[in-house]
């Protein structure tokens, strides 16, 4: 066998010249050949990739900026004597990082779904005599043969094919069973176009064939894909970017502030030990120790209201990432359409009839021509069909015929009986059409039905079903129909003499009647074009990359309003594979179709998009999206028509393969990351506020009103009992009608972060004011103290219903919308009463009970900080964003 490849690719060799490129004949190799080239080439299967190690993995957890934060949080909180609160933080951690690894090695899992997808066993012709072998051991150059059900072991050119139809969607995206041939074809033949061509794991739907293995394991075309989804890039979460960079700017601010407590409170002269102690206590009050928990539980609420809704999540950022997307490229085949093949239109010389619901409208005059024309159908024709009309035996294609017979009110077991078939000639490749012969009674003549493309039928018709043939007006019929995305076939009959009981040549070949044209199509889903249409609506762009043709495409493309009133745009692989890099991303953004891609090309157009700042989701069923779904910054699989491959790829899979639960997990996307949001703003106040009473404490030379153990009570204690609760919040009137959030942008917006200041700076002034009108009336330190915790946990009580939404009054939000606000408010009640009058909580933690009039005064405070933010939103509504932005 030669080293180098032939100079021209296998389709566009003739079969001869494939067998002498790869030294093999039509009688196969030679057994001690063979196993030197096994030796050369090595197994056929894809090579395992080094996976992660568990330990390696688990410990990458940990590497994450808040992490750290969390982890110091701990260790300081372990030095400072409280060992069940380093306890607790250490614990969130855990559980953070138990989570992340359960969600991690996709990529692996992926490679290995592949590699589960190869087949185990084949016929092969050695030494001149057929053995069954498994497919590991077949080497380039061994010839194969095929037969229906089998899946195809390796690449092949094929050498014979006897009515060889292969099904390709997991591989190239086309929707119905690829008919072969043996012929050469042109070198530029597009890769779902190569009919001479066989694709490991690729399945055979109908006939026979034999093919010369031209690659094998890693060279393979699934091999290639497998090396592609092994490259593609494993993008951060526009929610993990985010978070990432407020955790740098929350460590930073930190680190500052306590450096500066540090700094200033040594040079007016104070202890050195002292400092220290109160630095850690402003650290440990502006870490906020509940993002990390809250997080995963808001983003795990999310994935439980999402799979309530047919969307099963794999990875918890995932949940997020669907609110921020920006533009969704979409499979057709069982997404956007029903995965079925339907009639749809039937041209009769005598007029036109259309699927209306179940049945065919048309001229009322024409009924019995419908009838005829589906009789053949259904006559020349290899499949069955059961009653419940969803089963089926045979090619999709000849199912749909027998279901419009049905729908026509045809009895397909009547027909089958009053005309028996006598003899048939399968559908070829080659000649493109089927025939059968049927008695049709005593003294009648037999007839023969003729099933097939256009471009054959016409030829071969003499006059059509009521009176002449008009060539020129069918083949117009015949453009319009593939124009609107339609397959066409046609339908002819003729009568034979009777006796007749096998198809002579001649009598297929002419003189038949033209009966009339079908057209058929997988029709779009009805709740597909509304789900679009909210996309669209919510600024999302959908796109359909699908390995189907062109006009198919743009058609179903059209029905769905993929383009609005504009016209639909389409690109074809070659349009994509002539485009240069820097020309693509712009031609992907203003296109709405892409047909007959590869999956080259579908990850070159998910690139293109994410270079431009999309936050890119990707849908896909086969092996040939695994590369995509990857790459985008969501895959999304289909669960009932997926691969294994498609599905381990994927960040989340489509319980029903429905365009619609896309739009769906997008909704509430969007609410879980409004949710985050507002216990961002919650909880950012309560660590701003804590780290400036340190902060003023150290300027002014006085005691801390608040100590670093009471801090860690505040914080832990608010977090679970109250900010925990947004995470409920039913999702927001109108949110599918924002536009998408830049996802370049921060968590909080400048109005927001004023907010968080406002409340803050409130924080800063009641408690630290309530603590000096304690201590100047004459209390303790213990309960001025207390006082001071208390404000805190009250101010950020009410605080919690000003966040239930963002935007709108709180007063406008009914209590109904959300009972765990209530019930949380209810618990930090009961905490606090603990906290206060508990006499071992008063020893663990220095405070003592205070009085009614210190009560009234804290929820003064807290009275007037509720009123302090609504009106800050009403001052500033109108320039408030309609979402936060990430």
């Amino acid at each position: 066998m030669p080293e180098s490849p032939p100079t021209r690719p296998w389709h566009a060799l003739p079969v001869n010249d494939a067998l002498d490129a790869l030294a093999s004949k039509d009688t196969g190799l030679a057994a001690d050949e063979a196993a030197s080239r096994l030796a050369r080439y090595g197994k056929n299967a894809l090579t395992a990739k080094g996976e992660m190690s568990a330990i390696k993995r688990f410990a990458l957890q940990f590497h994450q900026p808040l992490i750290y934060i969390l982890l110091a949080a701990g260790a300081v909180t372990a030095l400072l004597g409280e060992p069940v609160d380093a306890s607790v933080i250490l614990g969130v951690v855990l559980v953070n990082a138990v989570i992340g690894y359960f969600q991690e090695a996709k990529a692996v899992a992926a490679l290995s779904a592949l590699a589960r997808s190869m087949v185990t066993e084949a016929a092969v012709l050695r030494d001149g005599g057929w053995q069954v072998m498994a497919a590991e051991n077949l080497v380039p150059g061994d010839v194969v043969r095929l037969r229906s059900g089998d899946k195809v072991p390796a690449d092949l050119r094929l050498l014979t094919v006897q009515s060889l139809r292969i099904d390709e969607s997991a591989l190239t995206g086309e929707s119905v069973p690829v008919d072969k041939s043996a012929a050469a074809l042109p070198e530029d033949t597009l890769l779902a176009d190569r009919a001479n061509l066989a694709f490991a794991a690729s399945v055979v739907t109908y006939g026979q064939g034999t093919g010369v293995v031209t690659a094998t394991g890693d060279a393979a075309a699934i091999g290639r894909i497998a090396a592609l989804t092994a490259a593609a890039d494993e993008l951060a979460t526009p929610l993990t970017r985010a978070i990432a960079k407020f955790s740098h700017i929350v460590l930073y601010g930190i680190l500052a502030l306590a450096g500066l407590t540090f700094a200033v409170g040594v040079a007016r002269g104070q202890s050195p030990t002292d400092m220290f102690m109160a630095s850690v206590a402003l650290a440990v009050g502006a870490i906020p120790e509940g993002l990390p928990a809250a997080v995963t539980v808001i983003l795990a609420i999310g994935v439980s209201r999402m799979a309530a809704r047919r969307a099963v999540v794999r990875r918890l950022p995932a949940v997020e990432t669907l609110g921020s997307t920006t533009v969704v490229c979409t499979d057709k085949t069982g997404t956007l359409t029903q995965n079925r093949m339907t009639v749809v239109e039937i041209v009769l010389p005598s007029g036109l009839w259309t699927l209306s619901g179940e049945t065919f409208a048309g001229p009322s005059d024409s009924g019995d021509a419908l009838a005829e024309a589906l009789a053949a159908a259904a006559l020349c024709n290899d499949a069955t069909l059961a009653e419940d009309g969803e089963t089926f035996t045979g090619d999709p294609t000849e199912a749909a015929l027998l279901l419009a017979a049905r729908r026509a009110g045809l009895s397909l077991d009547a027909l089958a009986v009053a005309r028996p078939r006598l003899y048939d000639e399968p559908f070829e490749s080659e000649r493109m059409f089927m025939t059968t012969l049927h008695h049709e009674g005593e003294g009648v003549p037999p007839t023969l039905y003729f099933k097939g493309s256009a471009e054959t039928a016409l030829p071969r018709c003499r006059d059509a079903a009521g009176g002449l043939l008009d060539p020129e007006a069918v083949r117009r019929d015949i453009e319009a129909m593939g124009r609107r995305g339609l397959r066409v076939l046609a339908l002819a009959r003729r009568e034979l003499p009777p006796g007749t009981a096998v198809i002579e040549p001649g009598s297929r070949d002419e003189g038949l009647t033209f009966l009339g044209l079908v057209g058929m199509i997988d029709p779009p889903r009805p709740e597909a074009k509304a789900a679009v249409a909210a996309c669209r609506k919510a600024g999302i762009m959908v796109k359909m990359i699908t390995g189907d043709h062109a006009a198919t495409a743009a058609a179903i493309g059209g029905q769905l309003g993929l383009s609005g009133d504009a016209p639909i745009r389409a690109m074809t692989g070659r349009d994509i594979e002539a485009a240069d890099d820097a020309d693509l991303p712009a031609l992907a953004e203003a296109t709405h179709v892409f047909a007959r891609v590869s999956p080259e090309q579908k990850l070159r157009l998910v690139k293109a998009l994410q270079s431009l700042g999309h936050v890119c989701a990707m849908t896909g069923d086969g092996v040939n999206d695994a590369p995509a779904l990857k790459q985008a910054d969501i895959g999304v699989a289909m669960g009932l028509g997926g691969t294994e491959a498609a599905k381990e790829a994927a960040d989340m899979v489509l319980a029903d393969d429905n365009f619609a639960t896309i739009e769906a997990a997008v909704e509430e996307g969007r609410g879980v990351f409004d949710n985050l949001s507002k216990f961002i703003v919650w909880t950012l106040p309560t660590n701003l506020g804590e780290g400036l009473v340190i902060l003023a404490a150290v300027l002014l030379g006085v005691d801390l009103p608040i100590s670093p153990v009471q801090i860690l009570w505040i914080n832990m204690t608010t977090a679970g009992s109250l900010g925990l609760m947004l995470a409920f919040e039913p999702r927001e009137p109108g949110i599918m009608e924002r536009a998408p959030r830049d996802p370049r942008r921060p968590i909080l917006d400048g109005l927001l972060i004023r907010r968080v200041l406002l409340v803050g700076a409130a924080l800063l002034v009641a408690a630290f004011g309530l603590y000096e009108w304690e201590l100047a009336a004459g209390a303790s330190r213990e309960a001025a103290r207390t006082v001071a915790v208390n404000v805190f946990v009250a101010m950020e009580a009410l605080y919690l219903f000003n966040c239930r939404s963002l935007t709108r009054s709180a007063l406008a939000m009914p209590l109904s919308g959300n009972r765990w606000v209530l019930a949380g408010v209810a618990l930090a009640v009961v905490l606090q009463a603990f906290f206060t009058y508990v006499p071992f909580m008063q020893r663990l933690f220095g405070a003592a009970p205070i009085g009614a009039a210190s009560w009234l005064r804290i929820l003064a405070a807290a009275a007037a900080g509720f009123v302090l933010v609504e009106l800050q939103k009403r001052l500033e509504a109108g320039r408030l964003p309609a979402a936060p932005v990430a």
